[in-house]
């Protein structure tokens, strides 16, 4: 099985998606206002008609270039061009002023392919553990752990506890529109035919990741001022010689550490463990006064930890089904979409599948080092590119791409008033991602609600109390609301 889903990937047609999906990937990353998110999402319709393990591996190459490539427009523009990368502005940029931007372009990219190979070699071992206890899950646990995931996004993902479980619950609403899993009532359609059926997920992945980011851009004054990119840097090899990462290799662990365990709670990803990877290593250091002065030591916290959160965000997607960030939350459509029910039933019925993503991975991230590598010049051009030139064409493939789901011009309309939606979430502070993890989960939920209260005869306390799992998820996910409620309301008294 294992050399069947490595060779699985080895196909020329294969390759050569993976190829252009970590190209495309790169340049999402790489241009301020677009994302990995949105590249996984606007690409996401060209999957339909690819063979299944065709379609992810293309999906993952999108998601790795995607992370990776903020790292340029973060040391050259001082821009990161994804939040992933924010913790890489505070030492490639001072780097980058001092003559070295070469150095400091190699070191992040090396640090990614670090990052990311270790979260993928960590996903390996542990993800068949963790999907053999999962067999033991009934209906009660897993309502338990889609409720855990979402309380567990909502209060650490959002300022306002508020506004997170606002967001969370508003994306399960939208999840309970059509008709019953079961009894087949139909709910919340307002009369409106269309809705009956409920609204599929790429319309609504399109819509919030995609749509939105374009019509906020719209509401911005293009300017004509001139973005200054850093031009004199020059990468010979690695851009770095590997002396200069003596004395790394505490750093590089402790980073890879971080990054996957933020990247197996649901929805944090590398927009937090980039900071906190960085924060530590500081805290942690000799000479925590040269942090900021432009140092190897903030680059590689940054860019390892961020990559790292690959492999943990795929660990709960593929032994749960519960996405870790947006775009693995876009994957699992992707995997829906394919045909394929992530969970763990999938390590046994599908593992060719598995070990095919597993190689889907391990190769995207060596390609997403060669490419940033050798393609460095290349990526630094695109950089110059107006995003009023870009904007139109992206919106254009959302709009065919949503199309092509069920030709029906309502799915257009979807995703152009879920755009709307998300644009609004964003302006006044509501997270997107516990809406879209509301939306994925809730028809989980219910359905496993359900089957757990006829399996228990009516009785849901007496059948929760009798699960121990579900109770630990249960109670884990109260504990961690309880401890944030406390947190920001020291923080909140310290403030004042």
């Amino acid at each position: 099985m294992v050399l069947d889903g490595i060779l699985s990937i080895l196909e020329p047609a294969t390759i050569a998606f993976m190829l252009l999906g970590t190209t495309v990937g790169i340049i999402f990353g790489a241009i301020p206002g677009l994302s990995a998110t949105m590249a996984v999402a606007v690409f996401l319709p060209l999957t339909f008609k690819m063979p299944q393990i065709m379609s992810i591996a293309f999906l993952v190459s999108l998601y790795i270039g995607g992370i990776s490539g903020g790292l340029i427009s973060a040391i050259l523009l001082n821009i990161p061009g994804t939040p992933s990368s924010v913790a890489t502005t505070f030492d490639g940029v001072p780097m980058a002023r001092k003559g070295q931007a070469g150095k400091a372009l190699g070191i992040g990219v090396f640090s990614s392919l670090v990052g990311t190979l270790f979260s993928v070699i960590i996903l390996i071992f542990v993800a068949a553990p963790i999907a053999r206890l999962a067999l033991k899950f009934g209906p009660f646990e897993f309502f338990a752990v889609c409720l855990f995931a979402i309380v567990l996004l909502s209060a650490l993902i959002s300022d306002s506890l508020l506004k997170g479980f606002t967001s969370a619950f508003f994306g399960v609403f939208v999840a309970l529109i059509g008709v019953a899993p079961v009894g087949s009532a139909v709910r919340f359609t307002f009369g409106i035919q269309a809705l009956e059926l409920g609204f599929e997920d790429l319309p609504l992945l399109i819509g919030l990741f995609a749509v939105a980011d374009i019509l906020a851009a719209s509401m911005i004054r293009p300017t004509t001022q001139k973005v200054e990119i850093v031009q004199n840097y020059k990468i010979k090899g690695l851009g770095f010689k590997l002396s200069e990462l003596s004395g790394q290799g505490w750093n590089f662990l402790r980073s890879c550490l971080v990054g996957l365990f933020i990247g197996i709670l649901p929805g944090i990803g590398g927009s937090a463990s980039n900071v906190i990877a960085y924060t530590v290593a500081k805290q942690g250091s000799k000479h925590p006064e040269k942090f900021g002065t432009g140092i190897v030591d903030g680059i590689v916290a940054s860019e390892a930890s961020n990559n790292a959160c690959i492999g943990g965000a795929m660990i709960p997607l593929l032994t749960l089904g519960i996405p870790g960030d947006g775009p693995t939350a876009i994957l699992l459509g992707g995997l829906t979409i394919a045909g394929i029910t992530p969970g763990p039933l999938l390590f046994q019925s599908n593992a060719i599948f598995v070990y095919g993503v597993y190689t889907a991975l391990l190769l995207a991230s060596v390609m997403m080092f060669l490419i940033e590598l050798f393609g460095m010049k290349y990526f630094v051009r695109i950089l110059s590119i107006p995003k009023y030139y870009l904007m139109p064409v992206i919106m254009a493939l959302c709009v065919v791409g949503t199309y092509g789901t069920n030709s029906q011009i309502f799915d257009i309309l979807g995703a152009i008033v879920f755009g709307a939606i998300g644009m609004l979430m964003e302006k006044y502070g509501f997270p997107i991602t516990p809406f879209l993890l509301g939306f994925l989960l809730g028809g989980i939920m219910e359905s496993n609600l359900i089957r757990g209260i006829q399996y228990a005869r009516g009785d849901l306390i007496g059948g929760l109390l009798g699960s121990p799992i579900a109770m630990v998820f249960l109670v884990v996910a109260f504990l961690a609301l309880v401890w944030t409620i406390i947190s920001r309301y020291r923080k909140a008294r310290q403030a004042q």
